[in-house]
């Protein structure tokens, strides 16, 4: 059920969410935390698609901010959705206009959930510094998704720069099953160190960087990125050491690594690429600092070298 509310307020829509749950039940009670994301235009319905099969993990209220053009004077349009509209979520969507569009974290602070965890997710184009931003200043987690910038690249730097305990990326969560891929292949014998090692992808992932980056601070070996051409994520994986060497492949278009090792059978194993979706789950199970995140993104992305 969606419901529109036009030149509205905070106040209204927060009692429109009372009477809501007045009819439907106490649902509201079972959320676990509140997840406000920022996007605009088409992102929109994509954040909360993805949001919405998020929740079924972690229900949540679902705080929407798209602001609008820039009018001359200000205003509040909303959405309100739940039930097959919402997922195991209420939806709020809000589409300040004119001045309102500058002071969102005003209209966001009346719709929270009391005592619940407060993330922040920008879909696209993340402020510059986001424990700065009104609203990520209030959010115990903030996730951007550089990848879908300009120059992903040149954001991913900047992440490192202004880094603060909270942050996160969707990139990070995407080389989740390749950094749990290398770390079994190397608990197995022989237990030597790896001497060197080459991530094969994109250059233009920052998925690419932090896997690289994380081989990098975690094996104190070099670690360099060679561009595929064509890829659009990454697609393999080489780790030299003494006396033998891994490889790993996945072909772009292919959900299927295989890993090639000398005196073994090869091995496939089963590993498409991450809907957004899924990454956006895995960030929401913890609110925590991430301490391994923190030191890939800010001492390991310098020690990786680019071929």
């Amino acid at each position: 059920m969606i419901i529109s509310l036009e030149n509205t307020t905070s106040s209204a829509i927060g009692a429109k969410l009372v009477e809501l749950r007045e009819e439907g039940g106490a649902v509201a009670l079972g959320r676990v935390l509140t997840l406000v994301i920022v996007a605009t235009g088409d992102s929109v319905e994509a954040a909360v698609a993805a949001a919405n099969d998020a929740s079924r993990e972690h229900p949540c209220r679902v705080i929407v901010v798209d602001p609008g053009d820039d009018g001359d004077s200000a205003g509040l349009d909303a959405e309100i959705r739940v039930g097959g509209d919402a997922g195991a979520s209420d939806v709020v969507l809000l589409r300040p206009l004119g001045d309102a569009r500058h002071t969102v974290d005003t209209l966001v602070v009346p719709l929270l959930l009391p005592d619940a965890p407060i993330v922040v997710w920008w879909p696209h184009d993340p402020p510059e510094n986001m424990s700065a931003d009104p609203l990520g200043a209030m959010a115990q987690r903030r996730i951007s998704d550089v990848g879908t910038c300009d120059t992903p690249i040149e954001e991913l730097a900047g992440l490192a720069d202004t880094y603060a305990p909270g942050d996160t990326d969707l990139s990070w969560a995407r080389t989740t099953l390749w950094r749990g891929l290398a770390a079994a292949s190397l608990d197995e014998p022989p237990f030597e160190p790896v001497r060197s090692v080459r991530v094969l992808g994109s250059q233009d992932r920052p998925s690419t960087h932090l896997f690289a980056a994380w081989l990098a601070s975690s094996l104190k070996a070099p670690v360099t990125i060679e561009h595929d051409p064509g890829a659009t994520a990454i697609t393999g994986l080489d780790l030299e050491r003494r006396t033998s060497s891994i490889s790993m492949r996945r072909p772009e278009g292919s959900a299927v690594v295989t890993v090639t090792q000398a005196g073994r059978p090869d091995q496939q194993i089963a590993m498409a690429k991450r809907p957004i979706a899924d990454c956006l789950m895995e960030d929401l199970r913890r609110l925590d600092p991430d301490e391994v995140y923190a030191r890939t993104l800010v001492k390991g992305l310098p020690k990786v070298a680019a071929e």
